[in-house]
């Protein structure tokens, strides 16, 4: 029996729409294992404490064995080394003698210090003595591997994204400012279960609560505005896009997992800008180096917030350009006026059935994702 008209078509149809999950897995494939599969240290800063040739020799010796993978420097006392840990410019600080110590700070990167901390565990044993390890920045007691900031960014980014498939597809048909508005109230409402997961629930952080939920905000709302904005050009590729910028390369380069220093070089250079590495880095400045950078990591979040704003304003403009010429190509010339308001209006059902069609198919693949 040959396949009629209805399942060819709804063939076609179906493998047009398998072409985005396919292109996901390619994507979060390449991201993942690319950034996460062999982590090396590269340019890691550390430090030796001392002065004088046996502390020369030392760290000249470390950085010629390390290849690349150290920057090995010198400072003179242990006051030095712990205010370089501090502002987050060194990743450990070896104090050497009968009784050798390590500085670390978790609270930077708990696995740039474990990589740290093995390096100097081989270097004290070859001089026949323990090695004792001091944290100067530990974490807080609900997060003893530093990384539940990242899972917190993971649920902040899974909220905003989510609701962008929403307001972007079920609310195609509304004005720009309302889906403005909904994106803002959203943001809002996602920033506010983040916190509540990062301080009462959890206990990622024991301090400084609300500068975790401004920043949370500041990153959701970033998300959804340029997720509403980019939905009027992108259309129902508005969820692969959206899941390329804030989880693909977002993830990936946040630094929650491994810093730059211990990632491939592509995915160090957007830690630099990312929102993402934004969030993570300005919260552990935050709550754990005592604002040390705060700043310019907020300034990143206010970029990409500002980037979506002024999408969410294109994308109004746009909308409203594509409906004034929708109109004047349905109107005839000389054409009564309740026959032009009857065509504008048989128009605009057209375009709200065509969006509303679209905009179900694009939830249904946003609930696949």
């Amino acid at each position: 029996m040959s396949a009629g008209p209805n399942t060819s078509g709804a063939l076609r149809h179906v493998l047009g729409h398998l072409l985005t999950p396919l292109l996901m897995c390619v994507g979060m494939g390449l991201a993942y294992l690319g950034a996460f599969h062999a982590p090396e240290p590269h340019d890691l800063r550390v430090d030796i404490v001392g002065s004088g040739p046996t502390t020369q020799v030392l760290a000249q010796t470390l950085q010629d064995k390390g290849a690349g993978a150290l920057d090995v420097r010198t400072v003179a006392d242990r006051d030095a080394a712990v205010s370089a840990l501090r502002e987050q410019r060194s990743f450990g600080a070896y104090v050497p003698g009968t009784k050798p110590e390590l500085l670390v700070a978790s609270g930077s990167s708990d696995t740039s210090a474990m990589a740290v901390e093995k390096v100097f565990t081989k270097v004290a044993a070859g001089q026949g003595a323990p090695l004792e390890v001091t944290d100067v920045a530990p974490t807080a007691s609900g997060d003893p591997t530093g990384q539940g900031v990242f899972f917190l960014l993971v649920a902040l980014s899974i909220g905003a994204y989510a609701s962008v498939a929403v307001i972007g597809g079920a609310g195609a048909v509304l004005p720009m400012r309302i889906r403005a508005l909904l994106a803002a109230g959203m943001s809002l409402v996602v920033s506010l279960i983040g916190t509540l997961f990062a301080g009462p629930v959890f206990h990622l952080v024991d301090q400084g609560l609300g500068g975790v939920w401004a920043m949370s905000w500041l990153y959701a709302a970033g998300i959804l505005a340029v997720g509403v904005g980019l939905h009027t050009f992108l259309r129902r590729w508005t969820t692969l896009g959206v899941m390329v910028l804030f989880v693909m390369l977002n993830f990936t380069s946040s630094g929650g997992i491994y810093r730059p220093e211990l990632q491939p070089g592509f995915f160090g250079a957007l830690h630099a800008f990312w929102n993402g590495a934004g969030f993570v880095e300005g919260v552990r400045g935050h709550v754990y180096f005592d604002g040390h950078g705060l700043g310019g990591n907020v300034l990143v979040l206010a970029l990409w917030f500002l980037a979506g704003v002024t999408l969410v304003v294109l994308a109004g403009v746009t909308e409203s350009r594509r409906k004034q010429a929708s109109a004047g190509q349905g109107r005839a010339p000389g054409m009564p006026a309740t026959t032009t308001e009857a065509v504008e209006e048989d128009a605009d059902v057209r375009a709200r059935a065509a969006a509303e069609a679209e905009a179900e198919e694009e939830m249904e693949e946003a609930v696949a994702v």
